[in-house]
């Protein structure tokens, strides 16, 4: 009789222990991320281990910037599956958030972390499209003196047209913007809208056109061609 009340008793357990889970996701779909994140916290006490709920405490940090505790999350995360290319690019995600908000001391002292955090991703998973674009903007930001350079991020530029023909295109006019080659990420930009014709790739070509080259006649005929 009491293995019987025991075994009720498990799938008692697991039923509640599941449908705090599951509520916890509808609310973080609803980007209800202090509601979810209670639940979450629930949910991990009575399993400690489970991988998906730290992900998604992660994700919520994120959401709500704070860095220390998505690194943390992340870290979890990457320690107990170091194969897997996704936890390597959130952990070096938020790292390299909480350098970009910390001072330019301590910041130096993440950078490196934060590349080899992507370049291991990239490693790991060579499909992986957020990862390399991450890469494309960590070296046209950071300073040639500290691992900056234009050739390191056209390289993974190249790699996202393979995999990718709009992020590549937006990646390499993403980069001319940033040097203000105007004209060239003009024409980046209009084989990635060509291609994608998406919100994504209307933003950026039509803000383009009117905050960088000034043209607003080309802005409004795009912006016109758009919303047929």
């Amino acid at each position: 009789m009491k293995i019987i009340q025991i075994f009720f008793l498990i799938i008692s357990f697991s039923v509640f222990s599941q449908s705090t889970f599951e509520k916890a996701e509808k609310l973080y779909a609803q980007k209800k991320y202090n509601e979810a994140e209670k639940l979450f916290s629930e949910h991990l006490k009575s399993q400690p281990n489970h991988i998906k709920t730290i992900e998604y405490l992660g994700d919520i940090a994120g959401h709500q910037k704070d860095w220390d505790a998505a690194i943390t999350n992340y870290k979890k995360l990457k320690v107990s599956y170091p194969k897997n290319a996704n936890y390597w690019y959130k952990y070096g995600g938020a790292l390299g958030m909480k350098a970009k908000e910390s001072n330019k001391f301590k910041a130096l002292g993440m950078i490196d972390e934060v590349e080899e955090s992507f370049l291991t991703a990239a490693k790991l998973d060579s499909k992986h499209i957020e990862t390399r674009w991450a890469l494309v903007m960590l070296y046209i930001e950071l300073p040639g003196i500290i691992g900056g350079s234009e050739k390191k991020a056209q390289k993974y530029a190249d790699e996202l047209i393979m995999l990718s023909k709009v992020d590549g295109y937006l990646a390499k006019g993403y980069i001319d913007v940033y040097f203000s080659r105007f004209t060239k990420a003009e024409s980046h930009y209009k084989k990635a809208h060509e291609i994608g014709n998406s919100k994504t790739t209307f933003e950026k070509l039509y803000d383009l056109y009117l905050n960088k080259l000034k043209d607003k006649a080309k802005a409004n005929k795009l912006k016109e061609q758009f919303e047929k």
